[in-house]
């Protein structure tokens, strides 16, 4: 795996809430298979479950949002792990996270955005960050593949998907 800015970033923030958006920031959390430690999901039969245990997203994403006059900060959309310095549209279903020194994500799916987001986006666009209308924008949900704790500031490794 290359280690140039297109692979490698670090966490920006952990967030995690009770139910709902925002989630709030954390220093650290444990990761297992059903998700972050002290996350919750309001709707489990849309958001959390193993397939989609941990959402990601890129700082640089919301920046280039918030420039366009909508209004995101991380874990303000739902994001459980806000990251930086990954080429974002590299990060698709199939490829791993490698997060600090134990844990692996694997990339499920794109999220599917959703009304309770609307509040975040110039004229409650939330659409915007659908892959469907805007290919390159979406968060991502993870399974989790190997558990431990994740903390602010921790190294990102992209590992591609294997070659089908």
């Amino acid at each position: 795996m290359s280690r140039d800015r297109t692979r490698t970033g670090r966490v920006v923030q952990v967030s995690v809430s009770a139910g709902g958006v925002p989630k709030k920031p954390v220093d650290e959390a444990r990761v297992s298979p059903p998700g972050l430690e002290g996350d919750a999901h309001r709707d489990t039969v849309h958001h959390g479950g193993p397939e989609r245990a941990v959402c990601v997203y890129a700082l640089e994403a919301i920046e280039a949002l918030n420039a366009e006059g909508h209004r995101l900060f991380p874990g303000a959309i739902g994001e459980n792990l806000t990251v930086e310095g990954l080429e974002w549209a590299e990060v698709t279903p199939g490829s791993r996270l490698h997060v600090g020194d134990d844990v692996v994500l694997e990339v499920t799916r794109y999220t599917s955005p959703c009304a309770n987001i609307r509040a975040s986006f110039r004229d409650g666009d939330y659409a915007r960050v659908s892959q469907k209308v805007h290919p390159g924008w979406s968060r991502v949900y993870t399974r989790v593949l190997r558990g431990g704790v994740v903390r602010r500031g921790d190294r990102v490794l992209l590992e591609a998907p294997a070659p089908r």
